[in-house]
């Protein structure tokens, strides 16, 4: 068992080392891959820093410190970590309502959460969440994100911008007369750069010549818009002194539900980028392991004054198409962006902010799963109610109550498509079937009904119900359940009220077909005795036999009746 926990939990890293070392070539490799996506990270994390109402070099700790984690104690071959554009409106909303330290005490409950969903293997409950409520979500967070870029977009002279959504638009209104049309031209020039860039010259990121040809405009032309200086000064070129947030009980209960939203963010988007990255390279990730690496990572960029980190699905990609071969390519990305920090850091911050806001227009379109919504609105009803109620939910009320009622909603409709898929009818099967009613000869007094379906509680009371299609009672009632895979509580509640109402009746049930699965949680539930043993058989042939054996004890008694009378 422990051995068992200890390979789930071991670092991708450490096992493909293990299993087959680590060659120069392989470090090569490495290196250029990390240097192509930390060119790519540089202006992403410094923009989803801004767009979360934080300074830019917030972003930057989390890309070189958890970036760094992530790959040395994760669980996939390729994954690249640090802070991505699905965590902007909950970051932006913590850090307002509790300040930036809330928010990074936050960040390091949400490390300590995922290390316990790691331990207790909670990597595999992940991929139980449903289709439509992920893309719901992920296409809600990228209307966010590009909602939270107009103020940056359109030059908006607006000090500080509210987290709901609807205040946001009445703001924006307000405002809109204020429009810098320069701000506009550029951040418009900056998309198709970067639309441009993919077709023509997609081996250089279109993000990084955005920000260079952008800076390069601001300083030659004078333009009058706002950059990374005029709005947050200078960032510092080293990491800071790690420190721990002040700890009470107080702020540990007041925080507990936005730590819990940063961890499921984490934890869904981390294992949704190792998946793609599988089905890129066709390796195996160990989620758990993410998990634990998210944890650890998390915790770090709290403590190095950072924000919460995950993996980065866009940063993962270009990781695998640079060539990357192990880990080390992100570990390297880190070192990377620390040198990018070290050296560059007076130029920075002469990007402009609108081509930070373009840059994240794009991620916001590329998040926003048009195709996978247009593919999910042709699936069947239930799909689409989950799917548009999920979404509306992601963008009016918040994320976390968007999970949560997006699961909750898919799983009654699922139990109500598996309530309308379960039948239960009095003759079934075919007549090529040779163990179907049609081939069988069923006394006169017998009722056989059949269950084709699990005997769940949202089945229960249907079963119970058939008692009200029968015009009198007959002697013996036949149950099968050839097709009753599993049963739950309220199952074996129902089959015990029907057992009592049909003896009430003086009707006698016999239980046919009854797989091993189900026999063990009848007797564990004691239904066997009242029912009786003899009556639950494993074949309908049986349970004939059965009702004859039952009809003629019937006639038996009744012909003793009338000799004493």
């Amino acid at each position: 068992m422990l051995r068992s926990i200890h390979d789930s939990l071991e670092p991708k890293l450490i096992t493909l080392f293990r299993r087959q070392g680590y060659s120069r070539a392989d470090f090569v490799a490495d290196t250029i891959a990390g240097l192509a996506v930390a060119i790519v990270a540089l202006p992403l994390a410094m923009a989803i820093a801004i767009a979360s109402n934080l300074p830019p070099e917030r972003g930057l700790f989390t890309a070189i410190v958890a970036g760094f984690l992530i790959s040395a104690h994760g669980g996939s071959r390729y994954q690249i970590g640090g802070p991505t554009a699905a965590f902007i409106v909950t970051v932006s909303l913590v850090a307002m309502k509790h300040g930036y330290e809330g928010l990074v005490l936050a960040t390091i409950m949400s490390g300590i959460i995922l290390i316990i969903m790691a331990f207790f293997r909670a990597g595999e409950l992940i991929k139980f969440i449903p289709y439509p409520v992920i893309v719901g979500f992920t296409s809600g967070i990228a209307l966010l994100i590009a909602f939270s870029q107009i103020r940056d977009f359109f030059g908006l002279s607006i000090a500080t911008v509210p987290p709901d959504f609807i205040d946001k638009l009445y703001l924006y209104l307000a405002h809109i007369g204020e429009t810098n049309f320069i701000a506009v031209f550029l951040a418009l020039a900056s998309i198709g750069v970067i639309v441009l860039a993919k077709k023509h010259i997609p081996r250089i990121p279109g993000p990084i010549i955005v920000v260079t040809l952008s800076a390069l405009a601001v300083w030659a032309f004078n333009l009058p818009i706002e950059t990374i200086e005029s709005r947050f000064g200078s960032i510092p070129s080293m990491l800071p002194t790690p420190v721990w947030p002040e700890i009470t009980f107080d702020k540990l209960r007041l925080l507990l539900p936005d730590a819990i939203t940063i961890a499921t963010l984490a934890a869904i988007e981390s294992l949704l980028s190792a998946v793609v990255a599988d089905g890129m390279t066709g390796t195996r990730h160990k989620s758990n392991a993410e998990l634990l690496g998210q944890g650890i990572a998390n915790i770090a960029s709290g403590i190095f004054g950072g924000l919460p980190a995950t993996g980065a699905i866009a940063r993962t990609a270009t990781n695998i198409k640079a060539g990357a071969r192990t880990p080390m390519a992100g570990i390297m990305h880190a070192l990377w962006l620390f040198i990018f920090m070290l050296l560059l850091a007076p130029l920075i911050i002469k990007v402009p902010l609108a081509a930070l806001a373009a840059i994240l227009m794009v991620v916001a379109w590329n998040m926003s799963e048009i195709k996978h919504i247009r593919e999910i609105m042709h699936a069947p009803r239930t799909d689409r109610i989950v799917l548009i109620v999920t979404f509306l939910l992601t963008v009016l009320v918040d994320l976390n109550f968007a999970i949560q009622a997006g699961i909750a909603l898919a799983s009654i409709l699922f139990i109500d498509q598996m309530m309308r898929a379960t039948q239960i009818r009095a003759v079934a099967g075919e007549e090529d079937d040779p163990d179907s009613i049609h081939n069988k000869t069923i006394p006169k007094e017998v009722e056989v009904y059949e269950i084709q379906g699990p005997l769940f509680f949202g089945v229960a009371e249907k079963l119970i119900d058939t008692l009200a299609l029968f015009e009198k009672p007959s002697k013996v009632f036949i149950l099968r359940m050839r097709y009753v895979p599993l049963i739950d509580a309220a199952g074996l509640h129902a089959l015990e009220v029907l057992h009592e109402r049909l003896h009430e009746k003086n009707t006698c049930l016999i239980l046919s077909g009854v797989n091993h699965q189900v026999q063990k949680f009848i007797e564990k539930s004691h239904i066997d005795e009242k029912i009786g043993k003899e009556n639950i058989v494993d074949h309908i042939d049986k349970a004939i036999l059965r009702s004859n054996e039952i009809l003629r004890s019937f006639s038996d008694e009744n012909d003793n009746s009338v000799h004493r009378n």
